[in-house]
């Protein structure tokens, strides 16, 4: 799953979803590249919100464009028009869910989605905008190129089951993220996303495979309804 995506919800807004890949730049937030607004204004209008990520649980509501821009946490969810909500990734997955009034976007690195920033955020996103609609997973690194530690391999499996327990493409134990997020997004009651393409393609950017500090950005706004 990548691209751009629209997703027509049921208050008659249109959530509007971009992951972006090499051909859109450098969206890193911490020691931005110059030009950051500026690649940000060609993919959404606006200012956006954007995340200090830190591998945890928290969730922030953004009400206006540009709020929470630089605040600590791993996830945002708005159910205002026109408020740009974006994390960035170069291993760890994006995920969007989808409800019928509003839009949640998280950074899932293996210590969030073991602390359950998944299922935090559809619980909040639940709350506040009603019932799920979809879930979406932009690239992320795949079991055959993501090798784990057996200890830190039996946490994971300990939360979300053995689906989560893979192989590198030699033997080695390794972390299927796609397989816990679709097993987290379950648990929160959204259908599981599509399986992602790898980080490992040069399309997209990774820290794990080939050492990039760059980093995509997966941004979700909503548009107002269309008069009638």
């Amino acid at each position: 799953m990548g691209g751009r995506h629209t997703i027509e919800l049921a208050d008659g807004r249109r959530l509007r979803v971009v992951f972006t890949d090499t051909d859109d730049g450098d969206f890193r937030v911490v020691d931005p590249t110059p030009g950051l607004d500026e690649r940000r204004v060609r993919i959404a209008p606006g200012p956006w919100s954007w995340l200090v990520q830190v591998h945890g649980d928290r969730v922030h509501h953004v009400t206006g464009p540009g709020e929470q821009g630089g605040e600590e946490g791993d996830g945002l969810l708005t159910t205002e028009s026109g408020c740009p909500i974006a994390v960035t990734t170069a291993d760890c997955a994006p995920v969007v869910l989808a409800a019928d009034r509003g839009v949640a976007v998280v950074h899932a690195g293996w210590r969030g989605l073991s602390a359950g920033i998944v299922e935090r955020a559809g619980a909040e996103l639940r709350r506040l905008a009603g019932e799920p609609v979809a879930a979406l997973l932009g690239p992320c690194i795949s079991p055959a190129a993501y090798e784990f530690g057996a200890d830190d391999l039996a946490t994971v499996v300990e939360r979300y089951g053995p689906t989560v327990a893979s192989t590198t493409d030699d033997g080695r134990p390794a972390l299927d993220v796609p397989a816990g997020v679709a097993e987290a997004c379950r648990r929160a009651g959204w259908p599981a996303p599509e399986r992602p393409p790898c980080t490992s393609d040069p399309r997209w950017f990774s820290h794990r495979t080939r050492g990039d500090r760059a980093r995509q950005t997966a941004v979700a706004w909503l548009e107002p309804a269309e008069p009638a």
